[in-house]
């Protein structure tokens, strides 16, 4: 069973930057979705962006401020988040997605999942 484990969480001002980490068990990468989502209170999680064969998708409330990246050797995926906004405050899950078909940008696609990092940030 693959584990993963997020770290990078923390609490920023408006405008600042964080690196969220996700260290996998396993031999997770190829050609698997892996992605991040986020989940604001009272609200549905929802998808933030994904990789897959190297190939790198954004929706588009973060497209040009985040960048998702993972490091084979580490089995480590990334998540480079820079002019941070209030909006962006969640926890921030991990996933990946192990012999499942399904668009990438879908939650029910992943088949395996992080315990999630809050990120806080104030304006």
């Amino acid at each position: 069973q693959v584990q993963l484990v997020e770290s990078g969480g923390g609490s920023v001002q408006s405008g600042g930057s964080l690196r969220l980490s996700c260290a996998a068990s396993g031999d997770t990468f190829g050609n698997n979705c892996m992605g991040w989502f986020r989940q604001a209170p009272e609200k549905e999680r929802e998808w933030v962006a994904n990789i897959l064969a190297g190939t790198t998708y954004y929706d588009d409330s973060v497209k040009g401020r985040f960048t998702i990246s993972q490091d084979n050797a580490k089995n480590t995926l990334y998540l480079e988040m820079g002019s941070l906004k209030s909006e962006d405050t969640a926890i921030y899950y991990c996933a990946v997605a192990i012999r499942s078909s399904g668009s990438c940008r879908y939650r029910t696609t992943y088949t395996d999942w992080g315990q999630g990092t809050q990120v806080t940030v104030s304006s």
